[in-house]
Order: C-alpha cells, then structure tokens, then sequence
C-alpha cells in the first residue's frame, strides 16, 4: 500500500476526501499516534491505548473503575505475598501460538528489565508456572495493589519475539529506537496491523482468531490518522472525513456538540497536568522559597477558565478527590504578592532566568499553558526560555531533563496516589526504576519512606493517612507546580456507540466499539 505523506493527508482531508468506507470501516483522528509498537518501550497514553488494540491485558478497568477478567479468567489470593491466576485456555496470538503461562512469564520478566515499567512491577520477587494455565505472582511482601498492577501486564508472544533477526535480539526494548518489537507485532488483541507509517497513518484489521466472541465490537478496519491541529481535526469530522476524533479542545465542544448527527462525549478525567522544576539545572530551584514563589506566582485558576474554558479542574496536589491521598486543605494557593516576597527572601529580588519545555500536541492546549506560565513567571521576575515541540521529538528531551522546566501530565493507571509518586516526586533510582519521570530530581527521604510503605500496607485507611502525608510534604517543599486535572472529551458520528467504550484513563476499547 502507498501510504499518503502527512501534509498531503490533511490537504486531502480538507478538500473532502473521506478515509471511511463501510459501517464497519472507520477512521479515528487524534492528535498524535503511538511511537512504537512495543508495549514495554513507553510507559505512555498513547502506547498502553495501542496496547489494548494489538493485546489484552490479564485484568481490565471497567468504566466504573472495578477490574474484569480478559487474559486471567479469575483470581485469588493464597496468602499474604502469593496471588494466583488462571489464564484463559485457547487463546490465539496473532502469529497463530497459542498463548499458555510461559508467555506469561515471559512478558513479565521482560517488564522487569523495562526502564518504564519495572517500577511498576517492582514490588514482585517472580511470577511461577503452577501449569500451562495458572500463574502465582509473588511480591517480596504484601503488596495492596495486585490487580491494578495486571492492568499492564499484557502478554507476548514469546516464540514470535525470541531469537534473532539480522543479528540482533528481537526481544530486546530500545527507547525510541528501532528494534524488532517496536516495528512487529503478534499479541492476542482485537486488531492486527495491516500497514503503519509513523507520523502519517496506522491501519488496524480485525483479529479474525480473537478470542473475545462475546465482544459486541463490530470494526473491522480502524485507520489511525494524527491531525495535530484543532481546528483541521474538527473540521475532518463535521465534514465526515473522519468518523472520531479525540480530543476535542475547549474552544471546539460546543460547535461540535451542535452539529446534526454528531455527538460530544465527555469523561471526567484524573490526569494532572504539572511542570517540574529541575533542581540539576539550575541552582536557585534547589532553594525551596524559589519553588513556592513559582507556585504562588501561577494562576492555576485563570488558566483553567481562560485556556481550558472550564473543562479542567484545578489541582493543588498530584491525585485528584477520590484517591487515597487527596487532602481538600491542599487547595491551589495563587497570591502574586507572596510570590514577590518569597523571591525577596530568597535573594531574587531582580528575578531569574529559567528555560521551560512543553510538548505542543500531547496535551489539551499543552503550548497555550506553557505560554500563559511564563507570562505568570514574568510578573516576578523570571525571564523564560520557552521551547514547545511535537510530541515525538519532546519525550526524548524529558527523557534527558533538558530545560529548567519541564510540563508532564499523568494518569494513575492503578487508579491510586501513590502512582504519582513512585514516578514523578520519589528519588530517581535506576536500579528500581523509582522516579523515573521525576525530572525535577526532588529528593526527599521521608517521601520515599512513606510511598514504600503504604504499597506494603494493606489497611486501608492507614495507607490512606501515610500517603495524605506523602501529599502535605510535596505541597510544603513545592516539590512540582500543579496545574489541573485534564478532563477528556470525543467528537463522534452518531452512528458511533462511543459511551461505553471510553474511560477516564483515555484507554477506549475499540475492540468493543459498535457501529449502529
């Protein structure tokens, strides 16, 4: 197939021409796609939503946050560190294995050696073979949080991803590299990949060996398209070019919401928005009087009416009401003036100079905040050096901390505070992969002790008091600036049954979607 360059797509967008073909045909539009096939390259939104098209977890959120069975067909716990599972027998991969407790294992070691997720998977000392179906994940002491953690846990093909191709290991992870799993593919999803261009389109075929016959989904191609802009994403599906596009920006809900035969479907969402500041680079964000000025001198509120048109929440900490650490004392605290005295105290009275960088197609209007910050910052004195860039081309500048500061968003995907922590404000640590997104390189003792404990406690309401804790300390040492937490939104065809397919952690099940 002749793959259309980026440009010439839009163009061809814009004069009419319609991706979609059938009822069961579609084209979504979003504003970036997934840069790598690997499920363990990129603990990401945009690579764990690929992964629920080309596999299946062992464990699904539903909508309402409680966990179904789809690889692991129940569960149990045995004793305090051993939880066991049962695997779901026939199971086809798209290479046509059958998948047993081996290919199991096998992700699971390959997790542990991810820099992304053996975080994540951290807690546990090994996953054992009891048969050819049943497992026993065994963490190194009671760990509360097992069936948040099998949400990621995604099953490989293990003969498919072993040996060697030209030389080189086709198991191995290479962050935005080029290596066998991040161009092939053979997991247990609902979709294969008919063809991919990177940055153009991603066609997606049905499974016709997928094991979920109940499944009401009834797609059986989906053409993935990234429109980075609002308005030309817009305008793809109120003219029927597209037939789903996410998200929908602020400014666009309403047009969308009253147009004839398309629908605006909204989640309320749990991705905090925030900007780190880099302790490594620049020396007066060591002094923690600079860091709460730079909060104080933020207008959290403004942004989220202004430039978000009110489909935001504004934040004051890392998990929003409903977490186990929200604290509602912990509230956003703009005050222009204490700002200016605490950069005073600090010895900055003439200001600073600070280097900012934002991504400008991950996020809901991600450059227009990063923009509206540093005007913020202005008013005290800071002068910022403010780079936006694409997506792709911005998590390898994250990955090496390159500004002063640095805007990440993120979603618990355990649905749970101490998520937050364990990668954006605990101790960066390698060897474990703890603060792995911590760019700020905020180090704080007492913050680790905590996290560690509460992922140990099995009380619930002491582990919610220990990571309130967590919260208190993060908001007194202005560990990170927190913006809002990010609501989302899908513009739709009617005949799209998008409701139950979407979900506050921006994984939809396309594998579910039914078109009327």
């Amino acid at each position: 197939m002749k793959f259309l360059k980026s440009k010439l797509a839009i163009a061809l967008l814009a004069t009419g021409l319609s991706f979609a073909a059938s009822a069961a045909d579609i084209t979504v539009a979003y504003d970036s796609d997934p840069v790598t096939l690997d499920p363990h390259e990129q603990l990401s939104g945009g690579v764990l939503q690929m992964s629920h098209m080309l596999f299946d977890p062992l464990v699904r959120f539903t909508k309402e946050f409680d966990f179904e069975p789809r690889l692991a067909e129940k569960w149990e716990r045995i004793d305090d560190n051993t939880f066991q599972f049962t695997l779901r027998q026939g199971v086809k991969f798209h290479s046509g294995n059958t998948m047993t407790a081996d290919d199991v294992i096998w992700t699971f070691n390959r997790l542990k050696t991810s820099p992304d997720f053996k975080n994540v998977f951290s807690p546990y000392e090994k996953l054992v073979k009891v048969d050819d179906y049943t497992v026993q994940l065994i963490s190194y002491e009671p760990y509360p949080l097992v069936l948040q953690t099998a949400t990621y846990l995604f099953p490989m093909d293990s003969k498919f991803y072993s040996g060697e191709v030209d030389g080189a290991d086709k198991s191995v992870i290479i962050k935005h590299g080029n290596s066998f799993a991040s161009t092939h593919v053979s997991g247990t999803g609902p979709f294969t990949i008919e063809s991919r261009e990177q940055g153009v389109k991603v066609v997606f075929d049905r499974f016709d060996d997928y094991w979920d016959k109940k499944s009401p989904g009834n797609v059986d191609k989906l053409t993935l398209v990234p429109i980075k802009e609002n308005a030309t994403r817009v305008a793809a599906l109120l003219s029927g070019d597209v037939d789903l596009i996410h998200p929908v920006a602020p400014n666009d809900q309403k047009r969308v919401s009253d147009t004839k035969n398309i629908e605006l479907t909204t989640v309320a969402g749990t991705r905090i928005i925030t900007m780190q500041m880099n302790q490594n680079s620049n020396e007066a964000l060591k002094d923690v009087r600079v860091r709460q000025a730079i909060v104080y001198a933020i207008n959290n509120d403004a942004i989220v009416k202004k430039i978000m048109k009110g489909f935001a929440t504004t934040a004051g900490q890392q998990g929003p009401e409903g977490y186990a650490g929200y604290d509602a004392n912990l509230v956003p605290r703009y005050d222009l003036e204490k700002a200016k005295q605490l950069m005073k105290e600090a010895g900055y009275e003439d200001g600073l100079k600070l280097t900012m960088m934002a991504p400008n197609n991950r996020y809901v209007n991600d450059a227009q905040i990063a923009q509206a910050t540093a005007s913020m910052l202005s008013k005290i004195g800071i002068t910022v050096d403010l780079k936006t860039l694409p997506k792709a081309q911005y998590w390898p500048e994250f990955d090496k901390c390159s500004a002063d500061m640095m805007m990440i968003g993120w979603h618990s995907d355990t649905e749970d505070s101490a998520n937050f922590s364990e990668f954006l404000t605990m101790t960066r640590d390698a060897e474990t992969g703890r603060g792995a997104y911590n760019c700020g390189y905020y180090s704080n003792a007492k913050v680790d002790e905590l996290v560690n404990a509460a992922n140990a406690e099995t009380d619930l309401t002491k582990r919610a008091a220990m990571l309130q804790e967590v919260e208190q300390i993060l908001y007194n040492d202005a560990a990170f600036v927190p913006l809002h937490w990010q609501n989302l939104a899908w513009g739709a065809k009617s005949s799209l049954n998008v409701s139950p397919i979407v979900n506050a952690l921006n994984f939809p099940y396309f594998g579910d979607l039914v078109v009327k």
